[in-house]
């Protein structure tokens, strides 16, 4: 753009320069050689541009002429580096494709028009071709030699690093991304795994401060970096929680402002806190994250943060945390459950019913059972809801790579990633077919209460015995009619066996299972049903 500008003000001036000679005419005259040369000012300045012109030409020709020998080597040698660069992006696109022979042909091409010297990547397209071909040895000792070289140092380190991981050599892999971290923390791939490696040691000041760097660097961005610094500081916290609570709570609540969400932690500074009975500043941790994040750990600390509170108090706390979070399945499971603890079973049966609307669960049936064993003590119902537990989804937990823990922790025991627990269902480890559980549909199924002095009621169970030839099968017949009308008939087959009387324990009066029989027996056995 400069030069067309340039251009255009040139030619201006000279039409200008022209176009004023032009306005003032007048005659040049020159004597030379004693001769006299008239001419007028238009036609000398035409001449002396004329002149320069041919001069502009002549000295091009002349430069043109001079040059063209490097200018033919230049141009060669260009087309010859546009070649090379060439086959070596065709070896790379080839090599990542898994291309192996022409990985292997592009490499030659490569090597004779660009020298090694002059362009690195020639030899990551080799060592890409010898991974292909799986000459592994030959592979790390060209990227032992990348690692070097000042130039392709980080590209040398990063293959090290790969090939360990891949032959399982875990240690080796640390150690080469804790070298390329030293001198280059922005790396993310080095920067990741040395921080993993510092978390799975427990070097949570060291993790920390690596963190702060890669921050700085812009390697992660700001919302990560202060989720990762949180579960780090959470980590560290968990640790030196025996040791020194103060610290751990001071560790966590730092935590807790970087993510508000972040349920271990406020655990750690709960208990720090009640630790020294101060059940006030407990709770004013946990209610925080209990509204954010309902979770059944928080629940249970919340409710059972003193030791000495009867069942009613731990109602009463378990009834606050369902005023800070109404609706939710984890607080209508808390209240049931302190309901129950203090006796008051209409309560407890509604809110445990009420969760498993709104999540049918495992825990949530099982607890029903509970309710009905201490309600009523009636097993059939007691049976039912089990049933019902066994068909439905199962409880949420710490989960991670397929893991299953007990309780959280920073990383996985596997990949080493940080912050891989979640809590959600465990779909893996499920050991059995889930069903679609409907609460209406189980409470329509509920067998009816069985009144507890029918229960205890003696029931007279007449047990016949008839005694056949040993040299026939045995047949016991057992034929029984309660007087309730609650008994069923056993027949059982013993062949070549001595019969033996045989008591018959008959079922509840309204057992729908009991076929009732009108049978005369011949002796009687009075036993208590159960």
């Amino acid at each position: 753009m400069t030069k067309i500008i340039s251009f255009v003000v040139i030619v201006l001036l000279i039409g200008f320069g022209f176009s004023w000679l032009a306005d003032r005419p007048g005659v040049l005259s020159i004597v030379w050689q004693g001769q006299l040369i008239e001419m007028s000012l238009m036609v000398a300045a035409s001449i002396v541009a004329a002149l320069i012109a041919a001069v502009m030409i002549v000295w091009w020709l002349f430069n043109t002429v001079w040059n063209s020998p490097h200018a033919a080597r230049r141009y060669f040698r260009a087309r010859k580096r546009d070649r090379g660069y060439q086959a070596l992006s065709t070896g790379l696109i080839a090599a990542g494709a898994g291309n192996a022979i022409l990985a292997r042909k592009m490499t030659a091409r490569t090597q004779g028009l660009l020298s090694a010297d002059q362009e690195p990547l020639i030899h990551l397209l080799e060592a890409q071709a010898d991974l292909i071909e799986g000459k592994y040895d030959a592979a790390r000792r060209k990227f032992e030699a990348m690692a070097q070289d000042p130039e392709t140092r980080e590209l040398g380190l990063r293959g090290l690093y790969m090939e360990a991981r891949r032959q399982g050599a875990n240690e080796a892999a640390l150690e080469y991304a804790a070298d390329a971290a030293k001198n280059a923390p922005y790396l993310p791939w080095a920067a990741q795994a040395t921080l993993e490696t510092k978390s799975r040691n427990g070097e949570w000041d060291d993790a920390i401060r690596l963190l702060d760097q890669q921050k700085a660097a812009q390697v992660i961005e700001r919302g990560e970096a202060e989720r990762l610094k949180a579960v780090l500081l959470t980590a560290k916290a968990e640790e030196k929680f025996e040791a020194d609570p103060k610290a751990a709570r001071e560790d966590a609540k730092q935590a807790l402002k970087l993510s508000k969400a972040l349920v271990p932690a406020a655990l750690v500074a709960a208990k720090s806190y009640l630790r020294e009975d101060n059940l006030r500043k407990a709770a004013s941790v946990l209610e925080p994250v209990w509204r954010i994040a309902p979770h059944p750990q928080i629940a249970q600390l919340y409710v059972r943060a003193r030791s000495g509170d009867t069942a009613v108090d731990r109602l009463k706390r378990a009834e606050r945390l369902e005023s800070l979070k109404p609706n939710n399945v984890e607080a209508l499971f808390a209240v049931a459950q302190a309901a129950l603890d203090a006796q008051d079973f209409g309560r407890a049966r509604a809110k445990a019913e009420a969760a498993a609307r709104i999540e049918p669960r495992e825990s949530v049936f099982l607890l029903l059972a509970d309710i009905e064993e201490a309600e009523t003590g009636d097993q059939g119902r007691v049976r039912h809801w089990m049933a019902q537990a066994l068909r439905a989804p199962r409880d949420h937990a710490w989960v991670a790579d397929g893991i299953v823990s007990e309780k959280w922790l920073p990383a996985s025991p596997v990949t080493g990633r940080l912050d891989a627990f979640e809590w959600k269902m465990p779909f893996g480890q499920l050991e059995g077919p889930v069903e679609d559980v409907s609460v209406d549909s189980a409470l329509a199924s509920l067998p009816a209460a069985v009144k507890p002095e029918i229960r205890e009621k003696i029931i007279e169970i007449p047990v016949p015995v008839k005694v056949v030839e040993p040299a026939a099968p045995a047949v016991v017949e057992k034929p029984a009619v309660a007087k309730n009308d609650a008994a069923k008939t056993v027949e059982e087959n013993r062949p070549n066996k001595q019969p033996e009387p045989v008591a018959f324990f008959g079922g509840l009066p309204d057992d729908p299972g009991v076929k009732k029989q009108n049978i005369e027996p011949d002796e009687k056995t009075r036993l208590k049903l159960f």
